[in-house]
C-alpha cells in the first residue's frame, strides 16, 4: 500500500497526523526548510516528535530543502546529523552541494529529492538516484499520464503531492519573492505573490495567478497501480486540526481501498480550498484551475473542535504486539513482548507464592496481559503458561504488563545505527585567465541582427527552437568569431524530448556543440545529442560545493545563482568557470498556466497595485514567463564585477527590440552611454532572507 505522509508544522500536528493514521509525517528544524515561516521544532522538539512517531510506527522526514551558502554547508550538516541521530527516516532535499556534503558526513540516511529540485522527467529522476537519492517528489504539474511513465522506469522510488496548495510557478524555479521583497522561496521565506491581485489589462480585482488547491482524494487507486511509493499532503502552515481531518480522509481512503464519500469531500473542502478544489495538471486539462480564498469564507470551528477532540483525548493510533507470560513454581513470573518488526521487552516479577485458594490460570494471565487501553498498544496474540496452585496478585501481573510496555516503547524509539563520516573538502578556486567573456543571450529572431553580432560576443546564447527555425541568422555571430550555445527549455516533460532532440540533432550538424541546461532531466538529452553542456540558472548554483558536483558531472561552467550577493560570489571558491546575469529582466516565474497565447507576437502584461509592469511571455510547451518590471544594470560597476572571479558576464535580452539589444550592448562594452530608464541592481547588493 502507499505511504500516506502527512504534514507537521509543529508538535501538536505531528500528534494530529499520527492519530489520523498518517504513515508517515515531513517536518522541519531550524532555518533549512522551504516553510521557514512554520512555527517548525526546537531540538527537544524534535527529538519528542521522533520518539513519539518511532513508538507508533510512523515514520519521520526532515526538510533541509532550502538552499544554503557557503557558511552554511557545516550548520545544515549538523541539522542533518542531529535529525538521523535521534532516528529521523529521511532527509528531504534540494540543493546539489548540500546532497554532496549529507551523503558524505551521514552515508546511510535515506535522502528524497524535494519537489524544489524541478524532477519532470525521467532521465530528471534517474539523475538524483545517480547522486544517491532513494526517492523523487515529482514535480506538482505531472498529469497520472506523466506520472505513471516515470514511476514505472525509474530505478527509485516516487512521490506526489495529492492535496493542498499549487504554486504558480515550477517549484524550486520561482525568484519572484526574492526580487520584489528580498524573501527568497528558495530559501524558504515565500511571501506568496502569486495570491496576490494584478491587472492583465483589466481591473485590479484580479488574481491571475492563485491557482485552487489540489485533490486527488478520489484518485488514489489509480496513482498506486502506476507504481507510485508514496502520497503527499501539503500544508505545514496550516493549522494541525487541518493535518487531522485531511490526513484522515486520505487514510481511511487508502486503507478502506475506496473513495471518499461525499460527506468526507465536502469535510475536505470546509477544512480549506480556494472556491474548490482542482485536478487540471493530473488530468492535463489545465482550465478552470484558478481560484482564491474568501476572507469571509471560513470553516466552521465546529469540525476543528471535533478533530482536536478526537486526537487529543486518546490513542488511535495503536500498534499490534504479541505477550507470552510464564508463572511456574520456584521460578519469578517472566513475560515477553514483542512486535512485528522485531522489537521485544522481557520483564521479571516475584516468585509465585503457593495458592491458598484458586490458583492463578492460564485464562486470568490472558485478560489481564490484554489490558492495553490508552496504551499505543493492543494485543494479537497472548499466550500464557501457569502451574497449578500458584498465586500472583493481580497488582504483580499488572505491574509485569506495563514493564514490558515500557520496555518495548523504549525499543521502538530507539535510533537505528548508522555509519558516520566527515564533510567534504571545499574545493579549490580555479582564477579564470584575462578579462571575463562576455556572452549575449537572445529570446527572439529579431534580436538575432547583424548589428549585434558586429559587436562580437564571446558566446551566444539562444533557444535551440529559435536555432533550428533560424539558422541563416546565426551566420554573423559565427563570422564574427562568437561561439553559439543552444538554450534549452526550462521545462521539458518526457513527451518533449523527442522533439528537442531533434533540433538539437539538426543544431550539432551546423556546428553547434555546447547546450545551456537549467535543470537535471536536461542534461542527458543534450549529451545524447553530441553537446558539452553549461549550467544555466536553474540549476540554483548557491555554493561552491554545488559547483563542484557540477564539475565532476561535466559541465563546462556554471552560472552564480541570482539571489546571491556579489560578495558573496567574489568570496566562493570557484573549481570551474563561473558566469553571472549582469543586465536584463529576471525571469521571476515559469508555469504551464498561459496568461498570454502562445503564439503571442508581443509581450503581455501584468501590473501590480504599485505601478509596476511584469511582461509576460510564451515559453516552449504552451508555458509562460514572467520577467521582472525592471531591468537588472550593472554596467557602472565594472570593478565588482571585475574582482568577483567570474569567467563570463552575461546581457540577458528578453522584451528588447533588436536596436535595443544593440544599444545596450554598446553600453556594455563602453561603446556608448545607454543606460536604462527604469533599473535595479538585483540582489547582488541586498541578497535575499
Amino acid at each position: 500500500m502507499m505511504e500516506l505522509l502527512s504534514p507537521a508544522g509543529s508538535p501538536e500536528a505531528v500528534i494530529a497526523a499520527v492519530q489520523n493514521g498518517a504513515d508517515a509525517v515531513y517536518l522541519g528544524m531550524g532555518d533549512f526548510n522551504a516553510r521557514r515561516g512554520a512555527k517548525n521544532f526546537t531540538d527537544e522538539e524534535f527529538a519528542k516528535a521522533v520518539r513519539y512517531c518511532r513508538i507508533r510506527g510512523c515514520k519521520v522526514y526532515v526538510t533541509l530543502n532550502t538552499l544554503v551558502n557557503d557558511r552554511e554547508i557545516r550548520a545544515a550538516v549538523d541539522s542533518a546529523r542531529l535529525a538521523s541521530d535521534l532516528g529521523a527516516d529521511g532527509i528531504i532535499i534540494q540543493d546539489l552541494g548540500l546532497i554532496k556534503a549529507v551523503r558524505k558526513a551521514l552515508p546511510d540516511i535515506p535522502l528524497h529529492a524535494s519537489t524544489q529540485m524541478s524532477l519532470h522527467n525521467l532521465a530528471g529522476v534517474q539523475a538524483a538516484a545517480e547522486m544517491g537519492l532513494t526517492r523523487a517528489v515529482l514535480a506538482r504539474e505531472l498529469s497520472l499520464e506523466q506520472i505513471r511513465f516515470i514511476t514505472q522506469h525509474a530505478s527509485i522510488e516516487t512521490e506526489v503531492f495529492v492535496h493542498g496548495a499549487l504554486c504558480f510557478c515550477h517549484s524550486g524555479q520561482c525568484y519572484m519573492s526574492a526580487l520584489i521583497g528580498r524573501r527568497s522561496g528558495n530559501r524558504g521565506m515565500c511571501a506568496q505573490p502569486c495570491r496576490m491581485q494584478y491587472s492583465m489589462g483589466g481591473t485590479m480585482d484580479d488574481h491571475p495567478m492563485s491557482l485552487k488547491d489540489n485533490c486527488l482524494a478520489d484518485r488514489l487507486q489509480e496513482l498506486e497501480e502506476a507504481g507510485v511509493a508514496c502520497v503527499k499532503i501539503e500544508g505545514r502552515m496550516k493549522r494541525p486540526e487541518y493535518t487531522a481531518i485531511v490526513t484522515s480522509v486520505y487514510s481511511k481512503a487508502l486503507k478502506e481501498h475506496r473513495k471518499p464519500t461525499k460527506e468526507e469531500m465536502e469535510l475536505l473542502e470546509q477544512a480549506f480550498s480556494r472556491q474548490g478544489f482542482t485536478q487540471g495538471y493530473f488530468d492535463g486539462d489545465k482550465k478552470d484551475m484558478f481560484g482564491v480564498r474568501d476572507p469571509g469564507d471560513r470553516a466552521d470551528e465546529a469540525i476543528f473542535t471535533t478533530a482536536r477532540k478526537a486526537y487529543s483525548d486518546g490513542e488511535l493510533r495503536r500498534v499490534p504486539i504479541h505477550f507470552y507470560t510464564v508463572v511456574e513454581k520456584g521460578e519469578r513470573a517472566r513475560a515477553i513482548a514483542f512486535d512485528d518488526q522485531g522489537s521485544k521487552a522481557v520483564a521479571f516479577g516475584p516468585v509465585p507464592e503457593r495458592a491458598k485458594r484458586q490458583g492463578v490460570t492460564e485464562a486470568y494471565l490472558t485478560e489481564q496481559m490484554f489490558k492495553t487501553g490508552g496504551t499505543p498498544y493492543y494485543c494479537v496474540e497472548n499466550r500464557a503458561k501457569a502451574d497449578p496452585g500458584l498465586y500472583l496478585a493481580a497488582s504483580e501481573i499488572n505491574d509485569l504488563r506495563r514493564r514490558l510496555i515500557s520496555q518495548l516503547s523504549e525499543e521502538r524509539a530507539k535510533a537505528p545505527q548508522r555509519r558516520v563520516g566527515t564533510l567534504p573538502e571545499m574545493p579549490k578556486n580555479e582564477t579564470p585567465v584575462g578579462d571575463p567573456k562576455i556572452i549575449f543571450q537572445v529570446r527572439t529572431a529579431d534580436q538575432l541582427s547583424r548589428e549585434l553580432a558586429e559587436l562580437k560576443a564571446d558566446y551566444l546564447y539562444a533557444p535551440v527552437m529559435l536555432m533550428s527555425q533560424y539558422p541563416e541568422k546565426l551566420l554573423p555571430f559565427l563570422e564574427n568569431g562568437t561561439r553559439l550555445v543552444a538554450v534549452l527549455p526550462r521545462v521539458i516533460t518526457d513527451s518533449q524530448t523527442t522533439e528537442i532532440y531533434s533540433n538539437l540533432e539538426k543544431m550539432f550538424d551546423f556546428g553547434v556543440n555546447e547546450a545551456l541546461v537549467g535543470n537535471l532531466g536536461h542534461v542527458f538529452l543534450a549529451r545524447q545529442a553530441g553537446m558539452k553542456v553549461r549550467a544555466d540558472f536553474g540549476m540554483n548554483t548557491f555554493n561552491a560545493l554545488s559547483m563542484q558536483v557540477l564539475k565532476e558531472a561535466g559541465f563546462l561552467s556554471a552560472t552564480a545563482s541570482f539571489e546571491l550577493r556579489l560578495s558573496q560570489i567574489r568570496d566562493m571558491p570557484k573549481p570551474l568557470d563561473t558566469e553571472a546575469i549582469i543586465y536584463g529582466r529576471l525571469p521571476l516565474m515559469v508555469s504551464d498556466q498561459c496568461l498570454v497565447k502562445p503564439n503571442a507576437q508581443t509581450p503581455g502584461q501584468m501590473a501590480d497595485r504599485m505601478g509596476s509592469v511584469f511582461p509576460v511571455v510564451p515559453e516552449y510547451g504552451k508555458r509562460n514567463v514572467i520577467y521582472n518590471a525592471h531591468k537588472l544594470y550593472l554596467a557602472d560597476k565594472r570593478e565588482d564585477l571585475y574582482s568577483s572571479g567570474l569567467w563570463g558576464l552575461r546581457l540577458l535580452f528578453s522584451t528588447e527590440s533588436g536596436r535595443e539589444c544593440v544599444e545596450v550592448a554598446k553600453g556594455h562594452l563602453g561603446l556608448s552611454e545607454y543606460r536604462p530608464n527604469v533599473l535595479t541592481r538585483g540582489l547582488y547588493y541586498r541578497g535575499v532572507e
